[in-house]
């Protein structure tokens, strides 16, 4: 009884999910260790995007999936996006960026990038990883993502976190139109997920 008290009122006057937001998604900017690489890890900001823009272009052959006018409103001061990025010796390496939907209780990646000279390192990985521990903290069911049928790299580690693939979206890339593959983590499973590395 007293259970359904506090949760009334918890809903009725105190927005706990934004409270949650305020608290775990207000990270510090701080060194990290990667595989014995030091990096710089920080929230990304709107002077961030010319940066991470030619991170981009370096990734997909000159071509920027997402251009400044699609970074700008992402990265604005918001409870529902959340963007990280890795700096080694000021320059920027890798980054990732997620939406926040409370009503689905999902977290979604909408883009990670790795400079090439960076990659098989270890900074995607530790990004996603950092994405599901916010998720986690924020109590979010799911966190789910789109990786492209064939980048098979990308789609090994994120099962190697525990997605699972739930679908194909037919020609969801725009200009050369590839299929995406559908993937979900069940963040309600994690605990049983081996090698979670306590994410």
């Amino acid at each position: 009884m007293l259970k359904k008290l506090i949760n009334w009122y918890q809903s009725k006057f105190i927005n706990t999910k934004n409270l949650l937001k305020k608290e775990h998604l207000n990270i510090k900017n701080h060194i990290v260790n990667i595989n014995g690489d030091k990096f710089y890890l920080a929230k990304a900001m709107v002077t961030d995007i010319p940066e991470m823009v030619e991170v981009e272009k370096s990734v997909y052959d000159g071509k920027a999936p997402w251009n400044r006018e699609a970074f700008i409103p992402e990265l604005q001061p918001r409870l529902d996006r959340f963007y990280l990025l890795l700096r080694q010796q000021d320059k920027l390496v890798a980054f990732i960026g997620s939406s926040l939907n409370d009503r689905l209780s999902d977290c979604h990646i909408s883009n990670v990038a790795v400079h090439p000279d960076f990659q098989d390192r270890g900074l995607g990985y530790f990004l996603v990883a950092k994405i599901i521990k916010k998720a986690r903290q924020l109590r979010y069911k799911t966190v789910s993502l789109e990786v492209r049928v064939s980048n098979v790299k990308a789609q090994r580690l994120y099962s190697d976190l525990g997605f699972k693939e739930v679908g194909i979206k037919k020609n969801y890339y725009d200009g050369d139109h590839e299929d995406a593959v559908d993937m979900v983590l069940d963040l309600d499973l994690y605990e049983t997920i081996p090698n979670n590395f306590g994410i």
